[in-house]
């Protein structure tokens, strides 16, 4: 780990465990209300990331403590992944200052040459890592279908299928996932113990979270990953569709669908996120779709450079 945090007196740190995922959702989720008016961070999502065996949370992790009460934390998970979080009644003390720090030491002393994280734009979080030398990657969005709208349907081609994954599919899923998300996304390759362990392993996955469709041959061309949140919501944290089924309106089909099965457990809203790098936001917008807040990701080179 890299030397001591530069700390206010009276504050502690130490690497985090699994154990501690409780406490880092309770962090991000304050700071999300704070700064976008929702939460968007669920504990489930911490998990799954966290028990990737690929990543060891005791190694990539720090967490501030006043007392007994993590105030704040920082992760280098991955890749040139990173993320930080500080509770609201605790900013202006120099703890996002001292966090960001670590997180680009640590990622140099892994030999990554830059490291990221996302913040919600204009956000204090984003000031300071602009301050920092933070520069923007790419933009991310959140949209949500508003209240009593619906995805206008589209019809799937003859012979293509649309139902849940089974166990059988599920490394033709993982495949088709990481074909897709490579085209765009400048990261190492998941293998496939690291995609179950955040996909089919994440605490509360049903089958049904996980849906496909297949073509004539009964290959699977196209995926989504719909979640049922704590807060009511429908989020479709993935969607996917292999390069050469494209403009057949298959993951318009996945999305009604993704979102029908939402509404019949209960969802009350229907959300997703897309970023700049995929040039998928005027396709969700043109099907009813709107903002509801707006992030940044920003990087910096590491010592590693």
């Amino acid at each position: 780990m890299p030397a001591a945090l530069d700390l206010p007196s009276g504050l502690t740190h130490r690497a985090l465990t699994l154990g501690d995922a409780s406490a880092v959702t309770a962090v991000m989720a304050a700071q999300e209300l704070h700064d976008v008016g929702e939460v968007v961070i669920e504990e489930a999502d911490i998990v799954a990331d966290w028990q990737r065996p690929s990543y060891d949370v005791t190694q990539g992790s720090v967490g501030v403590f006043d007392g007994d009460v993590l105030v704040g934390y920082a992760e280098v998970s991955g890749g040139d992944r990173g993320d930080a979080a500080v509770h609201p009644d605790h900013r202006g003390r120099g703890i996002g200052t001292a966090l960001a720090r670590w997180m680009r030491e640590r990622a140099g002393e892994r030999g990554t040459p830059l490291i990221g994280m996302p913040v919600p734009q204009g956000s204090a979080g984003d000031r300071l890592l602009e301050a920092l030398g933070y520069r923007v990657r790419w933009t991310s969005w959140v949209l949500s279908l508003p209240v009593g709208a619906s995805i206008p349907e589209r019809p799937l081609p003859q012979g293509y299928a649309l139902r849940e994954a089974t166990g059988s599919d599920h490394e033709a899923v993982w495949t088709l996932n990481e074909d897709a998300f490579l085209e765009w996304s400048e990261r190492e390759r998941q293998d496939f113990a690291d995609w179950q362990a955040s996909v089919t392993q994440r605490p509360g996955f049903a089958p049904w979270n996980l849906r496909v469709v297949t073509d004539p041959a009964g290959d699977v061309v196209a995926l989504a990953l719909v979640l049922l949140t704590e807060e009511g919501e429908a989020f479709v944290d993935r969607l996917a569709t292999r390069a050469d089924q494209r403009g057949r309106g298959l993951a318009q089909a996945l999305l009604v669908d993704a979102f029908d099965a939402g509404r019949e457990r209960g969802a009350l809203r229907s959300t997703l996120s897309t970023d700049s790098r995929t040039g998928a936001l005027g396709l969700y917008e043109s099907v009813g779709m709107v903002v509801t807040s707006t992030w940044v990701n920003r990087a910096i080179a590491t010592s590693a450079t």
